[in-house]
């Protein structure tokens, strides 16, 4: 049970199952999202409001505590917001529930894999749950447009009241994620019985019973294999980790390089490729991986960058830039980039592309309500995805990861300043940049 809840029990009329949580302490200096579909939710309401003022405005009443009990059920989020004129209105958020079709696809994406139950008994959504259920035609996070607010103010669109709830909801998903499957509609109990029963109705289907209505399974039946047991050869024990990769041969040996083979960056590939296989075994080897998402294949000029980033000698090092198109500037500053992003770092700083027209009109709705103290807010001149800071060498620049990256102009050249945030006031001040020149 999440903390603050105060009732876990059915809703009146056969609506369906409802629970009630009390109303959460005041949330000062603290994010209202920690985890990656909390943050999810909250990016949903934020792309999907029209008034970045209003945002701001429930975000200021959820952290003083002016949401009161948060009632959950099938499709709807209610709770009384009071105003600071104490005033007080009922606001809903409405949600779609799931269609019968869509909840058999996802309880089969979840019986058919162990890992994704366990992570869901253990208050975990794991992203490769969420991706397995969008092959399967499931959408389970909300997205654009999917939170409809509903609100005694009578406000056409998320007004400061249904931004509040969604704040204070975010926290409460935080805690346990069947929150989100009620809203989806299906309650914990519901749920872990059906899940359980698929997965009942899965081992007796693989028996011999099972077996004998239709054309034999590839495999050996485990009530035969563990009858065998004792006749059966071992299983070999998995290998062991690894302490450190072995040492790159050494290829010159005073003998000529072959034509147009370098043998220091052979040598270094090949050290390269032992400390990628130790990492890779080590990884096989960790509890979960399983369950772990695949890693995207590095493009030749990612890797060019990864490479770089070992600390290869100025020889290699000037290979690796000639390759990649890149000049020895240019390469540090990808070596930079690559270090407090990856792949998406580098794509922030190499990479120049323009939002869709609704898209941007968003975002400068959020940078106008990332800064609550409107006299500290800055200025900027927007460009493609890129807001500059007028009067500034700072740069904000909105990847297609959904997170604003920082720069910093450096001699002449744009050059990432620190990590990424979903908050673009929170990313200019994580580089470490005075911006108090542009600033209005």
């Amino acid at each position: 049970m999440a903390d603050g809840e105060a009732v876990h029990g059915s809703g009146t009329g056969g609506a369906g199952p409802e629970r009630t949580f009390a109303a959460l302490p005041v949330a000062r200096g603290r994010g209202f999202a920690q985890t990656w579909w909390g943050q999810a939710w909250l990016r949903a309401l934020e792309d999907t409001a029209l008034d970045g003022a209003q945002v701001k405005a429930g975000r200021r009443h959820a952290r003083a505590g002016a949401v009161g009990a948060v009632s959950v059920r099938p499709g709807r989020i209610t709770a009384v917001v009071q105003d600071r004129d104490h005033t007080r209105h009922r606001s809903d958020v409405l949600l779609q529930q799931l269609t019968a079709a869509d909840w058999d696809r996802l309880l089969d994406v979840v019986a058919d894999r162990a890992g994704h139950l366990a992570a869901l008994l253990d208050r975990d959504i794991p992203p490769v749950l969420v991706e397995d259920a969008a092959a399967a035609g499931v959408e389970l996070l909300p997205g654009i447009g999917d939170l409809e607010p509903e609100c005694a103010c009578e406000a056409w669109d998320h007004c400061a009241h249904s931004a509040a709830l969604c704040y204070q909801v975010a926290r409460l998903l935080d805690q346990d994620p069947f929150v989100l499957l009620l809203l989806r509609g299906r309650g914990e109990e519901e749920l872990l019985d059906e899940l359980q029963r698929r997965s009942a109705s899965r081992a007796g289907a693989a028996g011999p019973a099972g077996a004998a209505d239709g054309p034999a399974a590839a495999g050996v039946p485990a009530a035969e294999a563990y009858a065998a047991r004792d006749i059966l050869p071992p299983l070999p024990p998995p290998p062991p980790p690894v302490e450190a990769p072995g040492p790159a041969p050494v290829l010159g040996g005073g003998a000529p390089p072959a034509p147009g083979v370098a043998a220091d960056a052979l040598e270094f590939l090949v050290e390269d490729a032992a400390a990628r296989a130790r990492r890779l075994l080590a990884e096989a080897l960790s509890p979960g991986h399983a369950d772990s998402p695949p890693v995207p294949a590095l493009t030749p000029s990612q890797d060019a960058v990864r490479l770089a980033d070992a600390g290869p000698g100025a020889a290699v090092a000037a290979r690796l830039a000639d390759g990649s198109g890149r000049d020895a500037r240019g390469l540090a500053l990808a070596v930079r980039a690559w270090q407090v992003g990856g792949a998406v770092g580098l794509a922030a700083l190499e990479e120049e592309w323009t939002p869709a027209p609704e898209v941007l009109s968003r975002l400068r709705d959020r940078l106008a309500a990332a800064w609550e103290d409107e006299a500290s807010r800055p200025r900027f001149r927007a460009a493609g995805n890129r807001w500059t800071v007028v009067g500034g060498d700072v740069q904000l620049r909105f990847g297609r990861d959904g997170r604003w990256w920082p720069f910093r102009k450096e001699g002449g050249r744009w050059a990432p300043a620190g990590p990424a945030a979903e908050d673009p006031a929170a990313a200019l001040a994580g580089g470490a940049a005075d911006v108090s020149e542009g600033c209005s």
